[in-house]
């Protein structure tokens, strides 16, 4: 048997001529197979942390390159190396039981970080922490992937992740991509109702709505509850007056008319409020307008506000939007078909 032959075997293929071989020969290909793993250049954290229980932090960090017969004397310098960046170096000869979860997931980090790899799989590895330690763990992981530059495909359900971790973020839905770009970008000019729903928090308010009329580029929308509300319209785009839509409203982009004197397109009976500290979340019953999956659930409208508010529950208020502000989307393919928005709100 060549060596060329050796490299180009399959591990199933090997097991099953294990009896026609010699003991050296399946240790040549498990050895050339496992160097073959470690030159692709890709290290994998999963959500489960995937540890071995019985071994050291130093000898987990360090088994994809022991897998990959690396000296050790390498083995060494590189497990201490990413200990030093993930501040672990006193952790070292623990055993993963006897780690929080926060350092578990270091552990896993590390592991990975010592193959030097040219790309990072992260699959949801925030995801059994608690709301502190994602916290930390988001900065953390941001700041490694600025120190060591490397390429870092992050999966996650948590849209706060995707916003402040991602240069760019690809969008699922259902194994589709549904759009590619900035978190800002996204945020701000969703290309469609799916991806506008999905990043916010809270999310965006959606009502159907019927066009009352067209002129030019601009569309008049409105219905039971909400005051008619004069839209820009993408280019290319055509709508007849009596053509059904979806509108969306941003909660932040929704005010309290007494706080701006701007004229009222809705108004409603305060439900619930909660203050978030820098921040007072409101959901108002608008009567005969209701929401469209909203965020509570009950139809009613959610407004955030970016500070305290004397605002009680019972409270009827007057809300105001900017034109500028809202979305529009066909009630065929849920595309967006309002104008684009800058990336700087103005």
């Amino acid at each position: 048997m060549t060596d060329h032959h050796i490299a180009q075997d399959r591990p199933e293929t090997a097991i099953a001529r294990q009896d026609a071989m010699t003991s050296l020969e399946l240790r040549q290909i498990q050895k050339s197979y496992g160097a073959y793993h470690a030159l692709r250049g890709i290290a994998m954290v999963f959500q489960s942390y995937a540890l071995y229980p019985h071994m050291t932090v130093a000898e987990n960090m360090g088994f994809g390159l022991r897998m990959a017969h690396r000296p050790k004397e390498e083995i060494g310098a590189a497990v201490m190396r990413a200990a030093k960046i993930l501040r672990i170096t006193d952790q070292l000869d623990k055993r993963p039981k006897q780690l929080s979860g926060g350092r578990r997931q270091r552990v896993a980090i590390g592991r990975a970080i010592t193959r030097s790899p040219d790309v990072f799989l992260f699959d949801e590895p925030l995801s059994n922490l608690d709301a502190a330690l994602r916290a930390q763990m988001r900065v953390e992981l941001s700041s490694l992937h600025a120190k060591l530059g490397a390429t870092m495909v992050y999966v996650t359900h948590d849209q706060i992740e995707a916003m402040t971790m991602a240069s760019r973020i690809v969008v699922l839905n259902h194994g589709a991509i549904e759009q590619v770009g900035s978190p800002l970008e996204l945020y701000r000019n969703p290309e469609n109702l799916f991806v506008a729903g999905f990043l916010g928090a809270p999310r965006m308010n959606f009502f159907s709505v019927t066009v009352d009329a067209v002129s030019g580029r601009g569309a008049t929308v409105s219905t039971a509850g909400l005051a008619p509300l004069s839209i820009e319209l993408a280019e290319n785009v055509s709508v007849q007056p009596g053509d059904a839509l979806t509108m969306g409203i941003r909660p932040e982009n929704l005010s309290v008319v007494a706080e701006r004197g701007t004229t009222a397109s809705l108004s409603g009976n305060v439900r619930l409020v909660e203050h978030l500290g820098r921040e007072t979340i409101l959901y108002v019953d608008a009567g005969a307008l209701q929401c469209v999956s909203s965020e509570s659930g009950t139809g009613n409208v959610t407004v955030q506000i970016g500070h305290v508010t004397a605002v009680s529950n019972d409270a009827v208020l007057g809300l105001g939007v900017d034109p500028r502000d809202v979305y529009l989307f066909s009630s065929g393919d849920e595309r967006t078909i309002s104008a684009r928005k800058s990336i700087i709100a103005d």
